[in-house]
Formats: structure tokens, sequence, C-alpha cells
């Protein structure tokens, strides 16, 4: 076993952001004497596949250098793997990517030399996990997750803004230019949802975000009454309504304020179920996955962090 710290870091993390800073990076980490290990990765869920063989290698601390989709991939490295219970391993974060919402939650800097000062004090915090059964291509699949789920459209608009990343185009404000943009193609679905066993609502609905922490769209609060460490799961849901009432209201969106306005409503839970008609997609923590029916889970403070609060 070591005690040093295992970089994974992703290239191509906002948009090739990862790419042209990990050397200020390394630099960095060595001036500030971090005892640590790297890792690249090469292609889409590598950082599954690297996180996880680590702890076989004998490595308990993980530092995610890139977006909130690396972290995401390194949590599911983690969660899978079965040598050593999640407990005794430690999370951190330097933040690389384009939205970098979970580090807004727990005050991580996008400054790189303070976010690795940060990481040193090792500061720890023990957040919840969620877990979320879906389908891909008509079979059963299971993600964790730490900060934010999507669906509808929330999950449409990440798709588009993921496909852009892919080809290496877009940035802070891609996510903005199509919340907007997909608004003319998107259909209302209807759907069951219910929570702890009780059906919380039925009809069709515009978006759905299942939170961890509060942040997700590049500082978009769309979760605000989230608490990384209570045992629940927060929804915000967005009913059937109008383009026009979208794009009036999207500062909301922001501020938390939109949970005010009458075609949302909130509840949490420890496990959601939710069911449609027609296929209504999901992402979590910004990586597009697959389709509905869903079941979300709760984990208890589960899994320990680096946190700047």
């Amino acid at each position: 076993m070591t005690n040093k710290w295992l970089m994974i870091v992703n290239p191509n993390a906002g948009v090739k952001k990862g790419t042209r800073d990990w050397p200020k990076i390394l630099k960095i980490l060595r001036e500030e004497n971090v005892d640590f290990d790297f890792r690249l990765t090469e292609k889409k869920e590598h950082a599954i596949h690297l996180a996880g063989e680590a702890v076989n290698s004998g490595y308990r601390k993980f530092c995610v250098v890139g977006g909130d989709g690396t972290l995401n991939e390194v949590l599911n490295g983690l969660m899978n793997q079965t040598s050593i219970p999640v407990s005794k391993l430690l999370m951190g974060m330097i933040p690389v990517g384009t939205g970098n919402d979970w580090c807004r939650m727990f005050n991580i800097p996008f400054d790189y030399r303070e976010s690795v000062r940060v990481l040193k004090l090792e500061k720890t915090f023990v957040q919840d996990v969620g877990r979320v059964t879906y389908y891909h291509k008509e079979v059963a699949m299971e993600r964790f997750f730490m900060n934010v789920a999507g669906m509808g459209y929330d999950a449409l608009v990440a798709k588009k803004t993921n496909m852009m990343k892919e080809r290496g185009k877009g940035g802070p404000l891609t996510y903005m230019y199509f919340v907007f943009a997909s608004l003319f193609q998107y259909k209302f679905m209807e759907a069951v949802i219910e929570v702890d066993g009780k059906t919380f609502y039925k009809g069709e609905i515009f978006s759905m975000n299942v939170g961890i922490c509060k942040y997700n769209g590049g500082g978009m609060m769309q979760v605000p009454f989230a608490i990384p460490d209570d045992g629940l799961l927060d929804l915000t849901l967005i009913k059937k309504t109008s383009k026009w009432m979208v794009i009036r209201h999207a500062r909301k969106l922001f501020d938390g304020s939109l949970v005010n306005l009458p075609i949302v409503t909130t509840c949490q839970g420890e496990n959601i179920r939710i069911r449609s008609v027609g296929k209504v997609y999901l992402e979590t923590d910004g990586e597009s996955l697959g389709h509905s029916p869903f079941t979300f889970y709760i984990l208890p403070q589960h899994i320990k962090i680096v946190t700047g609060i």
C-alpha cells in the first residue's frame, strides 16, 4: 500500500484544457511537494478502469484532474472494485472541466495552486452517493453518481453539449446555448414518479433533476435544497410548460429560485422510481447514459472527499 496521491488526468477535459494545462499543474504539484503518481486517460470510461486497477495496486488516495465526468468515472471505478471498502479511500479534485459543478459545492478553488493547497490540507467530508438503474439498448445498467443526475430536457442539453465536446468544440457557454437552442425539438413525455413507494407525480414532464449536491450545468442551482450528507435524494421536477416560460425564467436556474415557480415541484426521499410512456433519457454528473425506466437509491455518507469548506 502507498500513501501517494494518484492523479487521474483527463487530457480532454474542458475541451482539451487538460492537455494544455497539465504541464502547469504538474509543475505546481512538484513545487508544493505533493507526493504523487499520475495516469492519463486515453478514452471515454478509461478512468473507471484506472481507478479500480489502482486500488488493487495499493493506492488509497485519488485526485481527479479533469471535470465532473472524469470525477464520475473515478467514483464508479472505486465503487465497483471489491478489494477494500470504499470508506477506506479518499477522493480529491483539481478542476479542469467545463462546468466543475461538484467543486462549487465544496468550495474547491478553480485556481490550480489554490486547489492543490486544499488537497494538501486533506480536510475531509463524507458525502452521500447516488445509485441509479437504467436501460441502455434495452439492457439494464447501473451507475453511481456524486453530484446531480438529469432527465428529460436536462439530459438532451447534456447530450448535445457532450457531442460538441467530443468534436473538440464548445466551452463554458455551450451548455447555455443548447438550453435555448434545443427547445424547438424537445417533446414532452408522460411519466409516473414514485418517491419512497408513494406516487408523487403523474403527468407530462419537461425536465427532472435528482441531486446529492446543488449545482449542475456550469453553476445552475437546479436542486437548491440538496445537502450532501443528509441521506436523502433531492428531486426537482419541471412540469410541462411553454418555451416562452423557459426563456423568461432561465436566470432563475442560477440562484435556485426556479423552485418558487408554479410549474416546479420538489421533494426528498431515499429512493425514487420513474416510469414513462416512451423513453426519457438520463445523464449523471454530465455523462450521457441511457433511458427510462429509472430507479434511484441513496447510499448515505459513503465516500470520503477532500473539501475546501
